[in-house]
């Protein structure tokens, strides 16, 4: 294997193992009303094996691989910028029009298949920071911690609002301006049973049910919860992960020794503190106050178990380590776009009522079945898929779109 062709597997197996791990999360929002994504006490939590799929995918996933696919995208943005330079259109005009037509994409999946998408808050987080890919790549890194840090900090602050406000509804000191905060706020911090059992009712039913549904969340996660949270931290990854670009860490560019160090950081020290984090919010049994705080701080070690699972992944690649495993990977990353869309599009039929109506009935450790079978049909078909065509097909789509022009899209080989 040459060392460019090496170099550009890296980026693509890095990538596929970061979108097969997003479901491991995002498949919570799928099968479960919505609050048990935050709360697992709220929908699903039927027995210890629940509890211990929560716990081990809060401490090993949760947060980590989409830090990881963020920063990815960091580094994709300036790679396309790159290629672009010296044709027509050029970078800025090829990626503008990329962004615009992942924000189309991103509204279409967040209300007609997945409140949780995240194509939109990409586009619009890659069209704030394309004017800042020149800076120098320890500037952009540090730019990123900081926006990371400062998102960190607001956090911390609305979970101190949120503890004392809760502290004093259970002591029943509330002030009437407390209990009007806490009431505005409960929708996203406790919101009440029946909540969930009116998107259970409504995602088992038909395709217009399941949109009335899709688009009251989807409407709260893009009015309030993106500015103040999913926006901030994608520009904070996305601009560490253009730097980390730079500096070849995504194309092999570094030592064994420092992925080797980055990997040590990441498993030895910040994933125990993440399952410090997980162990406070279990054993108090999901308090509200408690669990936002949890939440908040788990922000902090996220990066670096990100950046972790990465280095060791990149070691693989480089030592030619589990090469099928890797190809197969590396074939789902080039296919990301065609696997994160395609996953929303089947899970919506496993779960909703035009489907099999699977909304709110299983458990959570039952869900993790249909994560593996997705996970099987996305190993199995990206390769055989990409010996025929030069892309996945909502790849080819939104290439075509943003060239204003049909791309190649049948092997010659193939089609002969």
């Amino acid at each position: 294997m040459s060392t460019t062709t090496q170099r550009h597997q890296s980026i693509d197996a890095v990538r596929g193992f970061a979108v097969l791990g997003i479901l491991l999360m995002n498949i919570v929002g799928m099968g479960l009303p919505t609050f048990a994504y935050l709360d697992p006490s709220y929908w699903g939590l039927d027995g210890p094996a629940d509890v211990w799929v929560w716990a081990v995918n809060y401490v090993l996933a949760d947060g980590k691989l989409r830090a990881l696919f963020t920063m990815l995208f960091g580094a994709s943005m300036l790679l396309i910028a790159d290629r672009a330079e010296g044709r027509r259109p050029g970078p800025a005009e090829t990626h503008y029009r990329r962004m615009g037509w992942l924000l189309v994409f991103g509204m279409l999946h967040a209300y007609l298949l997945f409140f949780g998408d995240i194509l939109v808050t990409y586009a619009i987080a890659g069209m704030l920071i394309f004017p800042l890919r020149r800076l120098k790549p320890l500037w952009m890194i540090g730019l990123g911690a900081a926006i990371l840090l400062a998102l960190l900090a607001y956090s911390l602050n609305e979970a101190s609002r949120i503890e004392t406000l809760w502290t004093a509804i259970q002591a029943g000191t509330a002030t009437p301006v407390q209990l009007a905060q806490w009431q505005e706020a409960q929708i996203l911090i406790q919101p009440p049973r029946s909540l969930g059992e009116e998107e259970v009712r409504l995602m088992q039913g038909g395709f217009l049910e399941a949109l009335q549904s899709r688009a009251r969340v989807a409407m709260i996660m893009q009015l309030f919860i993106m500015p103040t949270s999913a926006l901030p931290e994608a520009l904070g990854q996305a601009l560490i992960g253009a730097g980390l670009f730079r500096l070849g860490f995504f194309t092999l560019g570094w030592p064994n020794r420092a992925y080797g160090g980055v990997a040590a950081f990441g498993l030895l020290i910040a994933l125990p503190i993440t399952a410090a984090l997980a162990w406070k919010a279990w054993s108090s049994g999901f308090d509200p106050g408690l669990r936002h705080l949890c939440e908040s701080l788990s922000a902090l070690p996220r990066p670096f178990v990100a950046l972790a699972y990465a280095s060791v992944l990149l070691m693989m690649v480089r030592a030619g380590r589990a090469a099928g495993l890797v190809d197969r990977l590396a074939a789902a990353g080039r296919m990301a776009f065609s696997n994160y869309l395609g996953t929303s599009i089947l899970t919506s039929f496993v779960f909703c009522g035009y489907g099999l109506g699977l909304y709110g009935e299983l458990s959570r450790w039952e869900l993790y079945i249909v994560v593996a079978a997705v996970w099987a049909l996305m190993l199995l078909w990206s390769k055989p898929w990409l010996e025929r065509f030069h892309y996945g097909p909502f790849e080819w789509a939104w290439r075509s779109l943003a060239q204003w022009k049909p791309q190649p899209f049948i092997r010659r080989a193939a089609a002969a």
